[in-house]
Order: structure tokens, then C-alpha cells, then sequence
């Protein structure tokens, strides 16, 4: 079983950056495809950004050109670049290990505890 901790969460003002980071307790296998996901107050867990192991990514149309997802594998660890940030990025942030099928992001039950990321205005 994969256990995920994400952190770099934090307070910071629109137009400003952060990265989150999420480390996998053991290796995971770089065929591995994984995925950030983000829920705010009263509103649904949503994909941010996902990465193939073929190294190809997927946006949410909310984030493209601003959000970038990587990994490195030698670390196990997968990230997070946040720039440009908007209030309405203000969120709790998952990091999930999950698949891709059909060209779809399909996340598994192995979910972070999350990072909370607040954006002023």
C-alpha cells in the first residue's frame, strides 16, 4: 500500500507562486500515473493535473498555463508548480497514485491528507 504525504501548502497573495510537493512512502513504479486534485468549502474534489508514465499531463482548463505537474522518480516524489495563483485556487490539495485508461485520469483509493492553499486577494 502507498502511503502519500503532500505539503508546500501555505498562504500567499494572487499572482504569487507555491509548489506542493507529495512523497510516496515506498517506490512507486514510474508506470505509475498520478494526479493532483483540489476540493474548496461546499464544492466537489476536482482534478487539477494529472501525469501519464509516459511523462504526458493533463489540465484542468482552470489551471492550463499556470499549473505545472513532475515527478521525480529517483525521489518519489511528485509535484505541484503553482504560479499566477487566484483567490479562487484557494483550496485543500490531494495528491492521488492512480491510472490512466482511454486517456482518462481514473484515481485509485490512495489519497494524501492533503494541503491546504490559500490565496488572498
Amino acid at each position: 500500500q502507498v502511503q502519500l504525504v503532500e505539503s508546500g501548502g501555505g498562504l500567499v497573495q494572487a499572482g504569487g507562486s507555491l509548489r506542493l510537493s507529495c512523497a510516496a512512502s515506498r517506490s512507486f513504479n514510474s508506470r505509475n500515473a498520478m494526479g493532483w486534485y483540489r476540493q474548496a468549502p461546499g464544492k466537489q474534489r476536482e482534478l487539477v493535473a494529472a501525469l501519464s508514465s509516459s511523462s504526458s499531463t493533463k489540465y484542468a482548463d482552470s489551471v492550463k498555463g499556470r499549473f505545472t505537474i513532475s515527478r521525480d522518480n529517483a525521489k518519489n516524489t511528485v509535484y505541484l508548480q503553482m504560479n499566477s495563483l487566484k483567490p479562487e485556487d484557494t483550496a485543500v490539495y490531494y495528491c492521488n497514485a492512480g491510472r490512466f485508461f482511454s486517456n482518462v485520469y481514473v484515481p485509485s483509493d490512495f489519497w494524501g491528507q492533503g494541503t491546504q492553499v490559500t490565496v488572498s486577494s
